[in-house]
């Protein structure tokens, strides 16, 4: 007798169960984490917006900082670059302590002065938090790698507002060339709650308004393609400066809590110097105005210079919010050159130099039409996808493979830092 068998769509049953269950439960741990960082991170800014006298306490703050992570926390300073290679090549589960360590580190940062952002905490969270989960649900080594990718999609997505860049997230920016779509379904899911889990908490994401979205013309076109040129040798240069100032400060000052501290001194002077604050700290308002009104078209240096400083003496937190800093006031600065509308550059300056400087040109096309409208589909993928080719084989996330590059060269899988090496010599 032919022996009866179910239809293929019966077994996606369990499958689908036990994700809707694993991708739950982790983006209502992600998704409050994130609602804590942010409403943590409100209460810096204003604080320090109220006391200017705490940016005099930066190194001291910086040296505290550089000397937990030393006595606690060698092993989870790696940060985002600790879980993609955990997830390429998984050896030990990740500290649960990597989630506090980064909350407050990043909290400390931004009340006193430095220039990071807020998605490396949100991921770190994520996953770290996603990976305590692997032993009770008794996961084997596929599906960790997934509750991984889960947990870096959450967090990207709660910390932002953007559900489906942070589910595409997840999935784009461990492989360039590559995504697994066995993790589409679970990085959907925990993306879309954990997003509503922080609003549930009562965080209010920053709305940016695009003023004006004119129709896809010709030289429209052309500019969005100059422009995205542009935006990805910015992406480049922030992350191949930021990557050498961290090399630098590693190299001259072996004792790792003084690389802050003497980062922290340098921003004081700096920002002495310039004679604004401007370039301090998350800088969401200086954001907010290039979307409404013309910057000084050196804005974006300012505020790469800081960031590259903070981040590379040892400050904690994120690269992302500092680049849709600089991508927004570059593309401030590019619209009256390229005569285009300042907020629609402003918006596509946003999301492309991220594109470039991470490597995830879908993610950050899918951001702009959740961030400013479906209409900007058209100008933010042209945009995103040539900052995309022309950063190159550079990325703030140094541990990300290379499976095929932009050329369309196909790679074993190598890091993109084995490349930065083998350059060098």
């Amino acid at each position: 007798m032919p022996r009866f068998r179910y239809p293929e769509q019966v077994a996606l049953f369990p499958y689908i169960g036990k994700w809707l269950l694993i991708a739950g439960v982790v983006a209502a741990l992600s998704g409050t984490a994130s609602a804590f960082l942010l409403i943590a991170l409100e209460w810096a800014t204003a604080t320090h917006t109220a006391y200017h006298w705490l940016m005099w306490l930066l190194p001291v703050a910086g040296f505290a900082v550089g000397w937990i992570y030393l006595r606690f926390g060698e092993h989870v300073e790696r940060g985002n670059n600790l879980i993609i290679d955990e997830i390429h090549d998984p050896k030990q589960t990740i500290p649960l302590r990597m989630a506090p360590f980064v909350f407050f580190g990043n909290i400390v940062s931004i009340l006193f002065g430095a220039s990071v952002g807020r998605e490396g905490t949100a991921v770190q969270m994520g996953a770290s938090l996603a990976d305590q989960l692997t032993h009770l649900f008794k996961l084997n080594s596929a599906d960790r790698k997934i509750i991984l990718m889960v947990g870096i999609s959450a967090g990207f997505a709660s910390v932002f507002g953007t559900p489906l860049a942070g589910a595409i997230f997840g999935l784009e920016v461990l492989v360039i060339g590559r995504m697994r779509y066995d993790a589409l379904f679970p990085c959907v899911v925990a993306a879309i709650i954990a997003d509503q889990v922080s609003l549930l908490w009562g965080v209010q994401h920053t709305h940016y308004v695009v003023q004006s979205i004119p129709s896809i013309t010709a030289w429209g076109f052309v500019a969005m393609v100059i422009a995205g040129i542009a935006f990805g040798l910015a992406g480049k240069a922030f992350a191949d400066i930021t990557h050498h100032t961290s090399a630098f400060f590693k190299k001259h000052i072996a004792y790792a809590p003084l690389r802050p501290l003497i980062g922290g001194i340098m921003i004081i002077a700096a920002t002495w110097a310039v004679g604004t604050d401007r370039y301090i700290g998350l800088g969401i308002s200086t954001i907010v105005d290039a979307f409404n009104q013309p910057l000084a078209s050196y804005d974006f240096l300012g505020k790469m210079a800081f960031t590259v400083t903070s981040i590379g003496s040892g400050f904690k937190g994120g690269e992302v919010t500092p680049l849709f800093y600089i991508g927004a006031t570059l593309g401030n600065a590019l619209a009256p050159v390229l005569d285009m509308p300042f907020s629609l550059l402003a918006g596509v300056g946003f999301v492309a130099v991220f594109a470039g400087a991470a490597n995830t040109p879908l993610a950050s096309m899918v951001m702009a039409m959740e961030l400013f409208g479906a209409e900007m589909g058209i100008y933010a993928a042209i945009a995103c996808v040539v900052s995309y080719l022309f950063s190159g084989r550079t990325s703030i996330y140094r541990s990300q493979r290379v499976v095929q590059s932009e050329n369309g060269a196909i790679s074993d899988g190598t890091k993109l830092s084995d490349f930065t090496e083998t350059s060098q010599k």
